[in-house]
């Protein structure tokens, strides 16, 4: 309550529509971006990823002699 109070005080009573639109419209751009990405991992190539393993340093690496 205290926050719409100082808004309110801010912006004016005039300005708070266009305020809530725009909020609106960042709000459904924000959701249709991470729809968007959910749905490309979920259809990535399960065959092109690469095995990830911990690297033994001893046998994987070659020697700084």
């Amino acid at each position: 309550m205290v926050i719409l109070l100082i808004v309110l005080l801010l912006f004016g009573a005039k300005k708070l529509p266009e305020l809530a639109r725009g909020m609106g419209r960042a709000v459904k751009e924000f959701s249709a971006a991470r729809d968007e990405i959910e749905r490309g991992l979920s259809h990535s190539d399960p065959g092109g990823a690469v095995d990830a393993k911990p690297l033994d340093t001893k046998a994987d690496l070659p020697s700084a002699r």
